[in-house]
């Protein structure tokens, strides 16, 4: 019998491209600044933080037009 399971543990492409941003940057490959190295990163966290903005927004302005009509 096969075990299924939904373990997602794994790097991911942001971590796995973070690393080879890092590993260029310490070979010499690239001479990018240590902000564009660490871009991954940053910009993923960037993204998440508005989604979750405009998430927020949203939901304040559904409740607002909500309260309006009663």
């Amino acid at each position: 019998m096969s075990e299924s399971s939904n373990d997602n543990s794994g790097i991911g492409f942001i971590g796995l491209l973070t690393i080879v941003f890092i590993t260029l940057k310490l070979c010499g490959v690239i001479a990018w600044s240590w902000w564009w190295v660490w871009s991954p990163v940053w910009i993923t966290a960037l993204v998440i933080i508005f989604i979750i903005g405009v998430a927020l927004m949203s939901a304040g302005i559904y409740s607002m037009h909500k309260k309006k009509r009663t």
